[in-house]
Formats: structure tokens, C-alpha cells, sequence
């Protein structure tokens, strides 16, 4: 029973319509051991080597899946000359991590690389450009692509150079610097006591682990050279948190563009990513067609 109020809250928080989650998958490939690390690719047909579109789902590290939040993405990313693939990664548990040690963010980027590292080994196969992949997450899977596209240590290890991968897209997150979020959270006269469960359950309560699993601790690092940003306009903690990302970018001399995204929500933004006359699509349609 909890698993599937977990389930419908998700389906709202995301907007996702129930029977988009049930669509025909184009194909579906294993690749680690966990039945989690699964990833679903979507072929541009007619189109030999064509880039790739990665997409990483959100669900506050403990719930999601590949195909919830993939809607219309697909067809989009094809319209626009990409390859899609939506990707599943192993979801941690609700308790806190001292709780459950075995698992934690870093395992879930590293599931992230790994599914690409898997997808490129494949690329002759699967008829795509290996050495042209922008990865994209909304929310936590946000922070999980930026953690992936700003930190070497985790494509390096899944043996893919950072070259193939031209660009990131983050929709609304707001973890890219852990302690600054549970701070504000902590500040804030709101007290969301939701949102601090949530951060202390995925990231702890050690500062420095905190730190490590922060993209904006990395942002300094040699990593992917584009980055789209994008954020509800009047989502403060998103706001400042994609700002002060995508400055450190920009200082390391990566190019960072971020965007509000104005009458939107937090659900609408994912939505959008598939949207040709949102926003959100325009934007993505422009950064796109400047990487290639």
C-alpha cells in the first residue's frame, strides 16, 4: 500500500499521466546486475549516428522510474535530431543512511555513468554517436546529471571521457550544493520538516560527505563544456541554487546559461522538456542545436 501511495504521489509531483507510464517501450537493456540498472533506449530511426539525449528521473533519490516522466520526451529529442534514452538507477531506502549504509547519491551517479558507459559500448549497435551524448535530470535526477557531468571521477570510471558527453541539462534542482540547501532549509521560517528528512535520509549528516556529493564542490573540475539551467522562476532554493552552480561554471570557463522559467511549477518544467512550444522546449532547442 505504501508503495503505491508512493507511486501516485510521484505521478503528481512530476506530472505524469498513468498511461503514459504503460507506453510500449522502443528497448530495454540491463545494464549492471542490480534489477534496477535498467536503461530504455529510443532510436532516432532513418537517422544513422545520431546524438544522444540521456535522461536521469527524479523522485527525491527514493522513488521514480525510467518510464514515469518520459512522456512525450522521446518524440521531442527526435523531432530535434537526437536518440533518447531515460535511464533507472538504484533507489535509496526512506530510512536514514546510518540506517542503511550499503547505499547512497554516489552509487546513483555512479549507475548514471555506468548506463552510459553501457549505452556507448553499444553505439555501433544501437546506431548513435558515441562521442556526442548530453545528459539531462529534473529534480533530484538533476543533481544526480550534474554530479555526473561535473565531477570526472564517475564517467572516467565507467570508461567514457568527458569529451562524449557535450552538454548537461538540469531542470530544477536544488541540491547542487547539499550543506548550503540543508542550511537554508534549516533558516528558513517555513521549517520544512519534509524537505530536511529528505536530504538527511539521501546525503546524511556528515558535512564533508555532504560536500563530496555536491556538483558545485566539482564545478572547478575539468567537466562537460555546456550547461542549461533551468529553474521555476519563483522557486527560491532552485533559483539560488542553479545560480551559484552555474557561476562556478562559468568561472572554471565552462559555459553556463541559466534560465527562470516563468509561470511554471516544479511538475511543469519536466513536462515542458518535451514540449516544442514551452519554454522549456525553446530553450532546450536552441541549446542543442549550438552543440552540434
Amino acid at each position: 500500500m505504501r508503495k503505491l501511495i508512493s507511486v501516485v504521489i510521484f505521478l503528481l509531483i512530476t506530472g505524469t499521466n498513468p498511461v503514459f507510464a504503460q507506453e510500449k517501450l522502443s528497448s530495454e537493456y540491463k545494464y549492471g546486475l542490480d534489477p534496477a540498472q535498467e536503461v530504455d533506449f529510443y532510436p532516432l530511426l532513418g537517422k544513422p549516428q545520431a546524438p544522444l539525449v540521456v535522461f536521469v528521473h527524479g523522485g527525491g533519490w527514493v522513488i521514480g522510474d525510467k518510464a514515469i516522466g518520459t512522456r512525450n520526451k522521446p518524440a521531442f529529442y527526435h523531432q530535434l535530431g537526437f536518440a533518447f534514452a531515460s535511464v533507472n538507477y538504484r533507489l535509496l531506502s526512506k530510512t536514514k543512511p546510518q540506517e542503511n549504509p550499503t547505499l547512497s547519491p554516489n552509487d546513483q551517479a555512479s549507475d548514471v555513468a555506468a548506463a552510459v558507459g553501457y549505452l556507448r559500448n553499444k553505439a555501433a549497435q544501437l546506431d548513435f554517436d558515441p562521442n556526442n551524448i548530453v545528459l539531462m535530470g529534473h529534480s533530484a535526477g538533476a543533481h544526480l546529471a550534474a554530479l555526473v557531468s561535473a565531477n570526472p571521477s564517475y564517467l572516467e570510471t565507467a570508461g567514457v571521457p568527458m569529451s562524449a558527453v557535450k552538454g548537461a541539462i538540469l531542470l530544477d534542482g536544488a541540491g547542487y550544493d547539499v550543506n548550503r540547501q540543508m542550511d537554508s532549509i534549516a533558516n528558513s521560517g517555513r521549517k520544512n520538516r519534509w524537505a530536511t528528512r529528505m536530504y538527511e535520509a539521501a546525503f546524511g549528516l556528515d558535512p564533508k560527505v555532504r560536500q563530496e556529493l555536491s556538483p558545485f564542490t566539482h564545478a572547478r573540475q575539468p567537466n562537460v563544456a555546456s550547461w542549461l539551467i533551468l529553474h521555476v522562476a519563483d522557486r527560491e532554493d532552485s533559483r539560488d541554487q542553479s545560480e551559484a552552480l552555474g557561476n562556478e561554471l562559468n568561472l572554471n570557463g565552462s559555459s553556463a546559461t541559466v534560465l527562470a522559467v516563468p509561470n511554471s511549477s516544479h511538475r511543469s518544467v519536466n513536462q515542458d522538456a518535451g514540449s516544442a512550444e514551452s519554454f522549456v522546449g525553446k530553450a532546450i532547442s536552441i541549446f542543442l542545436s549550438e552543440l552540434k
